[in-house]
């Protein structure tokens, strides 16, 4: 079958998940990170999914997060968290499949950075 040769224009850098975006991730967060019924209360999962992704986004080092964001060891403690019980993963898994609901991923078009290319000075 031919992927439609539409090509989309790439959409604006979110700086918040878009409250549709959330509607789709607050059920994978509530089935495999639900909140303990004692203890301290954890920080909210929507300002640590803005932050996450504006960690990753930016590189910064998670003390230079933004103030308008949790704070920062709360942050890292919520995507450590998230990453050891596959909740990135799962989260991916479900953009992935509403790409595919949306004509698909074009696998064709890869991005690549700096990261890909080889070190200096022979390095690995």
């Amino acid at each position: 079958m031919a992927r439609s040769s539409r090509r989309l224009q790439p959409l604006p850098t979110i700086g918040e998940v878009p409250d549709g975006l959330w509607d789709r991730i607050r059920p994978i967060l509530d089935r495999l990170d639900p909140p303990k019924p004692r203890g301290r209360p954890r920080i909210d999962p929507r300002a640590a999914l803005d932050a996450i992704i504006d960690r990753m986004r930016t590189e910064c080092q998670w003390n230079h997060l933004p103030e308008n964001f949790p704070d920062d060891s709360s942050v890292h403690r919520t995507f450590v968290r998230w990453s050891e019980q596959k909740i990135l993963d799962a989260i991916w898994a479900d953009r992935i499949e509403a790409g595919e609901d949306l004509d698909g991923v074009d696998w064709d078009w890869p991005a690549v950075d700096g990261s890909m290319r080889k070190a200096r000075k022979g390095g690995p």
